[in-house]
């Protein structure tokens, strides 16, 4: 595969001087993009797409061995085999197109800040607006220190060819026949992960916060935070939630929403100047932060439903589960930290690390974990599929390493080096796993159609109470005890938090508890088993 490289630096090269590359600001991109949008009651914009989630499955990660990933679907390996002819066309199509191209800077630091730039092809006008939402989410690209990546963006590419081709190690992205906005803004992090590893980092899909905490006991204590998950499982939500801490001294601050990379120190890194929400929960009053900037006239929606009025309805599914809104960090308030950056362990009481996962059978609400079995939560990447990567599958389980579906290169490596991290600061890091889903689902195959039917209702965890967990423990006010089937511990009480409406035994027989019990750990055990090379400590985390 690197024998592409030279041919595919020689095409970015010449788009820097192309005189079909107009090259707009912030401004002319907002007023060139809005005519192709919906004005909601709010002031704001909203837009719709005609692809509308990620194309996870044609996406191949292509150079040497170091990064290709080795289990390919029949479209990715057809993708491979045409991809000679498919670079002579992009590279000729590129030369002659009308394109936008757009500078920004991901990041805020001296150490680690990737020159971002994207050209997209405006064959189609209204694709203006992928640009513009993309300008909203990094920052001014004077303060960029490196290093260099690139993404082409070809939205009128033939459907049946519809694909993304990653080259990692030239940080160059071309992505073809989709308007989905979350390719652009996945694209670039995803190249900067790759890059962030060679810095001495860890790239993370996760979300920070700063937490100011009173104890019990009067004193105030300073917490980073990092949350991780997969779309629409919860990370944005409590990383940008307050958990209702209101004693004096007391305080939230975000940090960042997606992606950091976490340093020795355990420091983390911050990417993005914007957060890219999904809409379908804001209503129901349990985000009121975010319910409110996403009425600021700055946020930019996606595929959300907008009435003859303009009158915004984003719980409205009729579209898409998967609508979304750009917002402004500025827009956050006071929620908003100064820095998009964690500081460093010296600089805080404790770093929390919280999996967050979406099950519905067994799994507690919460459980505290071991070095090891952090690093055994972080590969297991334990949660459903949603409608933001797969809506064909939302609500299946499935396991991604890190609940990070944009690692690029050895998964063991990655949790090695979260295991290194987590036991050079052992005793001042933290791990628990947060179940946002529920207990009690029982799921019957229908023999005829294949389909998946939960035939007994779900014991679900609030949002609230989700806030509630985390408050109790920052505020130190949660007692845990062992819990015998995998060697965690689980809370004995937590205020505003029913835990009795958890319990597996009000929903399943002993019989049924053991069999979910006996399918989650052979599942786990083989899934660990997979990865050459993997820490035996990680690989043993969860066999008693």
């Amino acid at each position: 595969m690197r024998s592409y490289y030279e041919d595919i630096n020689r095409a970015i090269e010449q788009l820097r001087d192309q005189d079909n590359v107009a090259r707009p600001d912030g401004d002319q991109l907002r007023r060139m993009a809005e005519p192709y949008g919906v004005r909601t009651h709010f002031g704001n914009v909203n837009y719709s797409t005609c692809v509308r989630n990620r194309s996870k499955d044609l996406t191949v990660i292509l150079g040497g061995p170091e990064v290709m990933e080795p289990n390919l679907n029949a479209d990715q390996q057809r993708i491979i085999r045409q991809l000679p002819d498919t670079l002579k066309k992009i590279h000729r199509y590129i030369q002659q197109a009308p394109l936008v191209g757009v500078a920004r800077t991901m990041g805020q630091n001296q150490d680690f800040a990737p020159h971002c730039t994207m050209y997209v092809s405006t064959h189609r006008k209204d694709c203006i607006r992928i640009p513009y939402m993309w300008y909203q989410t990094l920052f001014d690209p004077k303060h960029a220190t490196g290093p260099e990546m690139n993404l082409v963006y070809i939205p009128e590419w033939q459907e049946k060819d519809r694909q993304a081709l990653v080259f990692p190690e030239i940080g160059v992205t071309y992505v073809l026949g989709t308007d989905y906005f979350g390719e652009a803004k996945k694209g670039f992090l995803r190249m900067a992960m790759w890059f962030a590893k060679a810095h001495g980092m860890l790239g993370l899909h996760a979300g920070s916060k700063l937490i100011t905490a009173r104890t019990a006991s009067g004193k105030l204590k300073r917490y980073g935070m990092l949350l991780l998950g997969l779309t629409a499982t919860g990370k944005t939500t409590h990383s940008a939630h307050t958990h209702d801490l209101d004693r004096p001294g007391e305080e939230v601050q975000l940090v960042q929403d997606d992606v950091v990379f976490l340093r020795e120190d355990g420091s983390a890194l911050g990417a993005e100047a914007g957060l890219f929400i999904k809409t379908d929960s804001l209503e129901d009053g349990s985000q009121p932060v975010l319910y409110e900037a996403a009425q600021s006239p700055r946020t930019v929606f996606e595929n959300v439903m907008v009435d003859y009025l303009g009158r915004v309805y984003m719980g409205d599914e009729v579209l898409t589960g998967n609508g979304r809104a750009v917002v402004r960090r500025e827009d956050l308030g006071a929620l908003a930290s100064d820095s998009i950056d964690l500081p460093p362990l010296e600089e805080l009481d404790r770093l929390i690390i919280a999996f967050i996962t979406r099950r519905n059978t067994i799994l507690p609400p919460a459980a505290k974990l071991t070095a090891a079995q952090g690093a055994a939560a972080f590969m297991l990447g334990e949660s459903v599929h949603t409608s933001g990567s797969n809506p064909l599958r939302a609500g299946e389980s499935i396991r991604v390493v890190g609940t990070n579906p944009f690692i690029v290169g050895d998964e063991a490596f990655e949790g090695n080096r979260f295991y290194e991290i987590l036991r050079a600061h052992e005793g001042n890091i933290d791990c628990y796993q947060l179940n946002t889903g529920g207990v009690g689902e029982i799921l019957e195959i229908d023999e005829r159609t294949g389909e998946r039917n939960a035939v007994q209702k779900v014991e679900r965890v609030a949002i609230a109470e989700m806030a509630a967990i985390i408050r109790g423990i920052v505020r130190e006010e949660i007692e845990w005890e062992d819990e015998p089937v995998w060697g965690t511990q689980v809370p004995v009480a937590v205020e505003g938090v029913n835990l009795d409406r958890f319990n597996p035994a009000h929903f399943y027989s002993q019989e049924q508890i053991d069999e979910y019990v006996s399918e989650l750990r052979a599942g786990r055990i083989k899934h660990l088993e997979k990865f050459d090379g993997l820490h035996p400590d990680i690989i043993n985390a969860f066999k008693l």
